[in-house]
């Protein structure tokens, strides 16, 4: 009875403000609405420094193993077609097994090394651009953030998100991960997503030795009259085996990415053959 008692009088002191705050609203409402954005304000430099979710994780190791197998089905054709090419063009000039064996290795050295250094370049590029456009994108965040905000919610617009929400989804975006939100909807670049150079050459340096082996042991260890349809037969069945791997991986259709493979590389073979045997009939 007596905490009963005890209420009545504490009511009129938590009452006393409440009348106090409607008197004022021109002040004392206006720094409270200040208090709620103030409130919401930490959660963009949060989200900057936070930890990257296992959906991020997963999103960057998936771009990561997307770029080795682009690397490396792209190394493994090059070396198949480009060694068989140049050991059957110096077949069809020679049969002497030594030019052969220096052509091919030459050819599966300098083609492995090539290729590296290709991947190596062509990745480190795009790289160095998308890291670029997101250090300009958080300077400009922070110079400008109004007039970001109008171009994250022009390109929320293309994406179709209707105007009467368009807003409100920038605002949730922004809060989350603003930076984010900004390269991925409007330059289409992912920071988790920006993957290693080193990754891309090792693998189509591996990948072009290897699929280069498989016509320069054909073309060394066949009879010399034996030399050209066994090594097109090898380079028929690497390519085959190559097509029918990348469209699995890529869930695409193998048939057509097998036949497509097989017939650039015969054409390569024929080109070079024709090419060295004319050139042995001239020299000879």
């Amino acid at each position: 009875m007596a905490l009963v008692d005890s209420l009545p009088p504490t009511a009129p002191p938590s009452a006393r403000p409440r009348p106090a705050a409607p008197t004022a609203a021109g002040t004392s409402s206006a720094p409270g609405t200040r208090r709620g954005p103030a409130s919401a304000a930490p959660s963009t430099p949060t989200s900057a420094s936070r930890a990257p979710s296992d959906l991020e994780r997963e999103r960057a190791s998936r771009s990561e193993r997307v770029n080795r197998l682009r690397a490396g089905v792209l190394g493994a054709n090059d070396g198949i077609v480009s060694v068989a090419g140049l050991a059957v063009g110096v077949a069809g000039a020679t049969t002497d097994i030594r030019w052969l064996l220096i052509s091919g290795l030459a050819a599966l050295v300098a083609g492995a090394l090539s290729m590296a250094m290709g991947e190596y370049v062509s990745v480190s590029t795009q790289r160095d651009t998308d890291r670029a456009l997101i250090a300009r994108t958080r300077a400009d965040l922070a110079a400008q953030p109004r007039r970001e905000h109008g171009h994250l919610v022009e390109a929320l617009t293309e994406t179709g998100i209707p105007d009467d929400v368009v807003e409100s989804v920038a605002d949730s975006l922004e809060r989350h991960d603003a930076l984010g939100a900004h390269t991925q909807f409007r330059h289409g670049v992912e920071d988790d997503a920006v993957v290693s150079p080193w990754g891309a050459a090792i693998t189509s340096l591996v990948s072009f030795a290897i699929g280069g082996v498989i016509p320069l042991l054909a073309i060394l260890i066949s009879p010399a009259i034996w030399r050209l349809p066994v090594t097109m037969a090898a380079v028929v069945i690497a390519l085959g085996l190559l097509g029918v791997v990348s469209a699995r991986l890529g869930q695409a259709q193998a048939r057509r990415a097998t036949v497509r493979t097989i017939a650039g590389g015969l054409l390569a073979l024929l080109v070079t053959y024709g090419i060295g045997a004319a050139l042995g009939v001239a020299i000879g």
